[in-house]
């Protein structure tokens, strides 16, 4: 019986492993794509979204790391290794808080210029709203399955993501099919906004909930 656990505890950490490598490898190209895809499109929320992907890909493989560390380092006890998990879920939290306030800056102080083709960074959006969907459903499951903390946290940040992106595709879409009217450019800077405050709110309560731990 005690080995059948341990098998199922080994096999919840290798499942976790696994999720967390993927997140790391699918997010990397993001932010590289969308760098380029600013030599071509210049909306403020293709902006802000480049900025996003780029901290939350920060945020990602930290909690990746450390949860390697932990894993690796078995004869941690458990205070310390819930310090470690914390120390991880907060730095996720202040990285969405950070992308979140950068995003509204930018937001509010990009220009009312011609925004370009931002149909490259519209297709990354729509591709976010599938595969972050999966990812904060996988995350999810396994956090009730281990009550994995770091898995846990991970499942609010790609909850966030999915949301995030649903706006932003929404938002370039207008963008796209209006270039250069008023609507597309209100509705452009109001994406941005709406983006930046969500991201704001979900790292503010990932933040809060790891500091009362």
């Amino acid at each position: 019986m005690l080995m059948e656990k341990d098998l199922e505890r080994s096999r919840k950490k290798e499942s976790g492993y696994r999720t967390l490598l993927t997140s790391v490898l699918l997010s990397s190209p993001g932010p590289l794509i969308l760098g380029l895809g600013l030599t071509v499109g210049r909306s403020s929320t293709q902006i802000s979204d480049f900025v996003r992907r780029t901290a939350e890909l920060l945020a990602i493989i930290s909690s990746f790391v450390v949860f390697c560390i932990i894993d690796k380092h078995k004869d941690y006890d458990d205070k310390k290794k819930a310090s470690l998990a914390r120390g991880s879920n907060t730095f996720v939290g202040v990285i969405m808080c950070i992308s979140g306030l950068s995003m509204l800056i930018l937001a509010l102080t990009t220009g009312s210029e011609d925004k370009g083709n931002v149909v490259p960074a519209m297709v990354i959006a729509l591709s976010g709203v599938i595969a972050n969907s999966i990812f904060w459903w996988r995350y999810t499951t396994l956090y009730k399955r281990n009550g994995n903390t770091i898995l846990g946290v991970q499942g609010r940040l790609y909850g966030a993501k999915s949301v995030v992106d649903i706006c932003v595709t929404l938002s370039l879409l207008v963008v796209a099919a209006l270039p250069g009217s008023a609507v597309s450019k209100y509705f452009d800077i109001f994406g941005s906004v709406l983006v930046s405050l969500y991201m704001l709110w979900s790292g503010g309560k990932t933040v809060r909930q790891q500091l009362k731990m």
